[in-house]
């Protein structure tokens, strides 16, 4: 299930890849001796640690899945170090590129792994913590629907938007909408999806929530409009039960997420941050703003506010 979006750990912390569809700590596979050596590729060894490191990744496999995973990982692993150390001997290890990406990535780890132990000690959410935030999010438990889904991304800018609202308030079905669009040159995309509510974005949610069928909204982002209709939509509520384990390990890594972002605050108090050159005024820079919706009122019932039954 969705909530928070995955992103990537490009600041300590702050992002911290804590989201809900890859969040619960997965289980070990069994372990042979670690010490062990699974294959040797010009001597040099690929340890047995190193590939229960890579199967520990893969969810939920039966024994015989395990079995058949472990010899299709090594021999990825294989391949891997066969390039590796090609890699080496052709000295790509000075190509400037390559040195970008490997401080890149020493940095992503060394990071998460900062952030994974000061935040081991949190402590899980409380039963009475699991069902207030089921209570107050009934878009996505015991309301949850499945939505078929009509979008339009309109190119509109500060100068034509509010036109591009009204003409939307305006019309009496899609079909309408969109021939506007065309008659009066404004390029637009047209596709169609089916999203569960944890599919979609949690600033969204809450307002196409509230839509009946044949409704739309809108919001914006940078240079579009999009519209979303609500074609169809099916309730498919999920209880309390059900809905425990996915609530208990966003509440816990929310919480992991917020120690993290104290403890990272308290570091920059404490460290000499410089920014420099055409940077200088970056410390004070103000984040990106998200995109938010922005719905426009109907007007005389128009396909902002009208029921796809009433409409034509």
């Amino acid at each position: 299930m969705r909530m928070p979006m995955r992103y990537p750990l490009t600041v300590l912390a702050v992002s911290l890849a804590f989201s809900l569809t890859a969040c619960g700590d997965k289980a070990d596979a069994p372990k042979a001796d670690a010490q062990a050596v699974a294959a040797k590729v010009n001597d040099t060894p690929i340890t047995q640690a190193l590939l229960d490191h890579e199967l520990a990744k893969l969810p939920n496999l039966s024994p015989e899945q395990a079995a058949q995973a472990a010899n299709q990982v090594l021999r990825s692993l294989v391949d891997q170090e066969l390039l590796a150390q090609q890699a080496v001997a052709e000295k790509l290890e000075d190509d400037a590129k390559v040195r970008l990406k490997l401080e890149s990535a020493r940095r992503q780890i060394l990071a998460q792994a900062y952030a994974d132990r000061f935040t081991a000690d949190v402590p899980p959410p409380t039963d009475e913590e699991i069902a207030d935030y089921y209570a107050k999010h009934p878009e996505l438990f015991s309301e949850r629907r499945l939505y078929a889904l009509q979008e339009i991304n309109v190119q509109a800018g500060p100068d034509n938007v509010e036109r591009i609202k009204a003409a939307l308030g305006q019309a009496k079905n899609l079909g309408e909408f969109v021939q506007w669009l065309k008659d009066n040159g404004i390029p637009a995309r047209v596709g169609q999806s089916s999203k569960s509510a944890e599919q979609l974005p949690m600033e969204l949610l809450p307002r196409l929530h509230q839509l009946k069928d044949g409704q739309a909204l809108t919001f914006s982002a940078a240079g579009a409009l999009n519209v979303v209709v609500v074609a169809n939509s099916q309730t498919q509520p999920l209880s309390l039960e059900q809905a425990r384990p996915v609530i208990e390990r966003y509440l816990l890594n929310a919480k992991k997420r917020d120690k993290a972002a104290e403890q990272l605050k308290a570091l920059k108090e404490k460290a000499k941050v410089e920014y420099l050159g055409a940077y200088a005024g970056a410390a004070d820079a103000e984040p990106a703003t998200p995109v938010t919706p922005g719905g426009a009122a109907g007007a005389n019932g128009g396909l902002l506010d009208k029921p796809a039954a009433e409409q034509k």
